[in-house]
C-alpha cells in the first residue's frame, strides 16, 4: 500500500514530466489588463479622449483636458499633425502639469482654466483619413477632396459646443507653425462659436519665405522634416546619414533631387509636388494663406505672433497681418506681436537668443502681458476689458516693447544705404563711373550658413535655432563673400519696418544666387557683455534665386556678364544700432547646406542639375555710378 505522502509525490512528477513532453500550448493568462484604467484620483483635472465625426464620416481624434469643477469655461483648442496623446501625456496630477508637453503657453491657459483641446488633424497619427502636407481649400486643384482644415475646424468645434457641457461655447485656436498655419485655416467660413483665433509662426508661404523655399532657393535643411512627417501616420520615419558634418553630406550627395532619391523622398506625394514646382507658379500662390485671407471676409479676432529671428517662418506673421490690417477699419480686430524669439520660443524661456541676452524674460512679459488678457477679452464669458495695442513690437538694440497702432512706423519711402568701392557703407551716392567688387562663387566650396560641423537639424546638440543671430565673422573673411561697413555711429540708427535690397550685379554664368544681410558690428569694446565685443549680429536677411528677376513665376536664364538689378525684400526688422556701433552689409552667391546649391549655369530645374551643370562664376557687384548697389533701409526719423 503506497503511503499518501508517496501518492502525491509520484502525481507531481507524473505531472511534471507530462508537463515537458507533451506539445506547448497558447498562454491563456496575462497579468496586464486589457486596458488600463487611468489613475486620477486628486487629480485637478479630467482627460478625456474623443474620436469627433467629421461630415464625411472620418473621425479626429481629439484629447479633451476639463480642469475639475470647471463651469462656464472657454475652450482652447490646438490642431496638430504632432501627436495630440504626446503632447497630453498623463504624467502629471495637475492641470498645469499637464499641459507642459505642448507648445501653447500652458502656464496662462492653466492660470485661466481654460478647457484645453488637442486633436490630431487628418491622417495623422490616431486620426482617420488622408493625409497632404498643409492641405489647400477643399475643390482646388491642389486639393480636389471635400474636406481641408478649414471644414475640420469647423466640425469640431460645432461638436464641442454640443457635448463639453463645462464650457461657455467661446473657442479660441491657437498653435505654432504648422499648428499656426491652422489657426489661419479656421479663418475661412469660420464657426460662429470661434471667437479668436492666435496664429503663431505661422507656415504662410512656403516659396516666397517659409519653410521649403526662400525667393525660389530650395532649403534643403527640411528634407529631413519632409521625410519624417510624410512618410508614416506616425511620423517616425528617420532620416540617416554615415556623415557628421551636413555641410560635408549635401556636398556629396549632389542635388537637392538626388539627395532626395537615395533617402527615398520620390515615394511622398509632398516632395514630388515641390519637385514639380520649384517656381511661384499657381501651384505656390493659389494657396499661400496672406493670399486667401485677403479674399475672405474679416470675422474672428486675430492675434498674428512671429518672431523676428525666426529660423523656420519668418515670412509668415507679417505677410498675414498686411493682408489683413487694410480690411480692420476699426482697428480692433487684427492684431500683431514680433518679439525677440527663434521659432516658437514665445511660449519658452525669452531671456536670450544664442549669445544675444535681452535683459529680461521676453516671452513671459508677453505672454502675461499680451497673450493672457487678449485671451481672457474674447474667451471668458464677462469678456474684461483688456489693454493690448494693435500691434506689439519688440525693438532690439533698446530691448524694450512698443506699443503701436500700425506697422511699420517707418515712411513708405526708405532711405538708401549704398555700396560703396572698398568696403565702405554710407548714405550718400558715390557717383561717377562706374566700379564693381567682384568674387568667384565655386559651387564645389559654398560658403557655410554657419559655423562648421552643421550638425543635422534636429539631432541632439544642435543649435539650430538660434543660427540666425550667429556671429557673421564666420565668413566676413571669405574671399566669396564681399563686406562693407559704415563708420562707428554717432547716433542712434532706428530701422523698423523691411529693408529691401536694390543690388546690381553681373554674373559670368547664367544663373545665380543672391545672398544680402544687414548687420549690426557691436564695438571692439564692450564692458557691459564681453562676449559680444565685435560680435556681427544680423538684423535682416535673405536669399534671391537669380533666375525669377524678371517673373517669380517663370525661371529664365540671366545674360553672362551683363549687370542686372534684382530687387528683393529682406525680413521684418525692428532695430536700434546704437552710437559705437557700425552698420555693415554682406554679399555672397551661396548660403549652404541649408539652401541647395545654383549649378549657376541654367538648367529647367535646379532639383535635377547634374554634375556637370555646377560651375565657377564670377560675380561683379556694382559699387559706385549711376546703378550703385544700396540697402533701402525703413528708417525712423
Amino acid at each position: 500500500m503506497i503511503s499518501m505522502p508517496r501518492l502525491l509525490t509520484a502525481c507531481a512528477l507524473a505531472a511534471l514530466v507530462a508537463a515537458t513532453t507533451a506539445p506547448a500550448t497558447a498562454q491563456n493568462y496575462d497579468e496586464r489588463p486589457a486596458k488600463m484604467a487611468p489613475r486620477d484620483v486628486g487629480y485637478d483635472y479630467v482627460r478625456k479622449v474623443v474620436e469627433i465625426p467629421m461630415r464625411d464620416g472620418v473621425k479626429l481624434h481629439t484629447v479633451i483636458i476639463v480642469p475639475k469643477g470647471a463651469k462656464d469655461a472657454g475652450i482652447l483648442m490646438t490642431r496638430t499633425p504632432y501627436d495630440a496623446d504626446g503632447q497630453t501625456k498623463v504624467d502629471s496630477g495637475t492641470y498645469a502639469g499637464i499641459l507642459e508637453h505642448g507648445d501653447g503657453a500652458g502656464d496662462v491657459i492653466a492660470a485661466a482654466g481654460y478647457i484645453r483641446v488637442i486633436q490630431d488633424v487628418r491622417g495623422m497619427h490616431a486620426s482617420e483619413g488622408i493625409y497632404m502636407m498643409n492641405p489647400a481649400r477643399a475643390g482646388t486643384a491642389q486639393n480636389p477632396t471635400k474636406t481641408d482644415d478649414s471644414t475640420d475646424t469647423y466640425d469640431t468645434i460645432d461638436w464641442l459646443v454640443k457635448h463639453v457641457p463645462e464650457s461657455n461655447g467661446r473657442v479660441g485656436i491657437s498653435g505654432i507653425s504648422y499648428d499656426g498655419f491652422l489657426p489661419l485655416m479656421a479663418l475661412i467660413n469660420p464657426h460662429p462659436a470661434l471667437k479668436v483665433s492666435v496664429p503663431m509662426n505661422p507656415m504662410v508661404d512656403g516659396w516666397r519665405g517659409d519653410d521649403w523655399f526662400h525667393n525660389g532657393a530650395f532649403r534643403e535643411g527640411m528634407m529631413p522634416y519632409i521625410l519624417g512627417q510624410e512618410a508614416t501616420k506616425d511620423a517616425g520615419t528617420p532620416w540617416i546619414t554615415d556623415t557628421a558634418d551636413d555641410y560635408d553630406y549635401y556636398l556629396k550627395g549632389g542635388s537637392a533631387g538626388a539627395i532626395g532619391k537615395a533617402q527615398g523622398l520620390e515615394q511622398l506625394g509632398f516632395w514630388r509636388k515641390i519637385t514639380q514646382h520649384p517656381a511661384y507658379d499657381s501651384f505656390w500662390s493659389s494657396q499661400a494663406m496672406d493670399t486667401v485671407l485677403a479674399g475672405q471676409p474679416l470675422k474672428v479676432p486675430t492675434l498674428i505672433v512671429g518672431g523676428l529671428w525666426d529660423q523656420e517662418d519668418i515670412y509668415g506673421a507679417p505677410a498675414v497681418y498686411r493682408a489683413l490690417e487694410p480690411k480692420d477699419t476699426a482697428n480692433d480686430m487684427v492684431y500683431l506681436s514680433m518679439g525677440p524669439w527663434y521659432h516658437g520660443q514665445e511660449v519658452r524661456d525669452g531671456s536670450a537668443l544664442g549669445a544675444v541676452k535681452w535683459d529680461a524674460d521676453t516671452a513671459k512679459w508677453w505672454r502675461w502681458h499680451v497673450l493672457a488678457p487678449f485671451l481672457a477679452h474674447y474667451l471668458k464669458s464677462d469678456q474684461p476689458a483688456m489693454d493690448v495695442a494693435p500691434v506689439t513690437m519688440f525693438q532690439s538694440g533698446r530691448n524694450e516693447w512698443q506699443k503701436l497702432d500700425k506697422w511699420p512706423t517707418a515712411p513708405a519711402a526708405g532711405t538708401p544705404l549704398y555700396l560703396k568701392p572698398g568696403g565702405a557703407l554710407g548714405f550718400q551716392t558715390t557717383g561717377g563711373a562706374a566700379t564693381t567688387a567682384d568674387y568667384i562663387s565655386d559651387p564645389a566650396a559654398p560658403v557655410s550658413y554657419r559655423v562648421r560641423p552643421t550638425l543635422p537639424t534636429y539631432a541632439s546638440g544642435s543649435t539650430w535655432k538660434q543660427w540666425l543671430v550667429d556671429d557673421q565673422r564666420a565668413v566676413s573673411g571669405r574671399p566669396d563673400v564681399l563686406t562693407f561697413t559704415t563708420d562707428a555711429l554717432t547716433t542712434p540708427t532706428t530701422v523698423a519696418g523691411v529693408p529691401e535690397v536694390n543690388l546690381t550685379a553681373s554674373t559670368s554664368g547664367t544663373d545665380s544666387d543672391w545672398v544680402v544681410k544687414l548687420i549690426d558690428v557691436y564695438p571692439d569694446v564692450n564692458p557691459g557683455d564681453k562676449a559680444m565685443a565685435g560680435y556681427q549680429l544680423s538684423v535682416a536677411m535673405d536669399i534671391f534665386r537669380g533666375r525669377y528677376r524678371e517673373d517669380l513665376a517663370v525661371a529664365k536664364p540671366i545674360a553672362a556678364n551683363v549687370p542686372l538689378k534684382y530687387k528683393f525684400a529682406l525680413p521684418t526688422t525692428n532695430h536700434v544700432f546704437l552710437p559705437g556701433h557700425k552698420i555693415m552689409v554682406q554679399v555672397q552667391s551661396s548660403w549652404f547646406p541649408l539652401y541647395d546649391r545654383n549649378p549657376q549655369t541654367f538648367v529647367p530645374n535646379i532639383f535635377f542639375a547634374q554634375p556637370k551643370d555646377y560651375v565657377r562664376a564670377t560675380q561683379k557687384v556694382t559699387v559706385s555710378g549711376a546703378d550703385e548697389s544700396f540697402i533701402s533701409l525703413p528708417l525712423v526719423r
